[in-house]
């Protein structure tokens, strides 16, 4: 019998699972045979429930490769919908942990933007409103705590574009998360990038309760000696 994935479950009901994503695990679309966040769950439960063929798993949310946390997947089409429509119409709380090298000036503060994607160098991009494909960015960010090596920033996304922590802190702070060599950072860091999906809130999408969820750090942040989060 395959071996049953060892995943960091939060929640799991009948209509949903909730992970805290390793980081360098692909929430899905990677080459067959490679293992992804989707392909993972789909083993789970298949050997919990000992479920033949196919297993049904509806990406909600994504994380990028590198970056670990908080992931809502759906277990029925009809939760998959209903949660995507959330996600869509920003009843979804997100909030985000981003360990940069310098504190931000101002500590904390809003960001607008307009980004693009860039093909070429694969990263998104500021660019002009106008431009083709645009769209708006906007999020808002706190500096929680600083050390001597690191400041550890909590980050509210109003929107949800492509990379697009990544680049704000980057190119509008000039503080790149650490461990992001695509958006300028030069500190190397254990496993993916210092960016983590802490907290989660959304409708139970039968029923309608309220779930919260926050995501411990992964051991990779040890390093960096943050108070918060222990």
């Amino acid at each position: 019998m395959p071996r049953t994935p060892s995943l960091d479950i939060l929640h799991e009901d009948n209509h949903l699972l909730v992970i805290n994503k390793r980081p360098l695990l692909a929430t899905q679309g990677v080459a067959e045979g490679t293992p992804s966040l989707v392909t993972e769950v789909q083993q789970y439960l298949k050997v919990k429930y000992k479920k033949p063929g196919n297993v049904y798993v509806g990406v909600v949310s994504r994380l990028d490769a590198h970056t670990s946390g908080v992931v809502v997947l759906a277990r029925t089409s009809k939760a998959a919908s209903r949660l995507a429509e959330q996600f869509r119409e920003q009843g979804v709380e997100k909030t985000y942990w981003a360990a940069v090298e310098a504190a931000p000036e101002p500590a904390s503060g809003e960001l607008v933007s307009w980004v693009v994607k860039d093909d070429k160098n694969r990263r998104m991009t500021i660019a002009d409103r106008k431009l083709a494909g645009c769209q708006k960015a906007v999020l808002t960010y706190e500096t929680l705590e600083q050390n001597k090596s690191a400041a550890l920033v909590s980050v509210k996304l109003e929107t949800g574009r492509k990379h697009q922590i990544r680049l704000q802190l980057a190119d509008e702070l000039s503080l790149p998360v650490i461990g992001d060599r695509k958006y300028g950072s030069r500190i190397e860091f254990p496993e993916g990038i210092a960016l983590h999906a802490r907290e989660l809130a959304f409708d139970h999408p039968v029923g309608g309760k309220r779930l919260s969820f926050v995501a411990p750090l992964p051991a990779t942040w040890k390093g960096l000696k943050f108070k918060a989060g222990k």
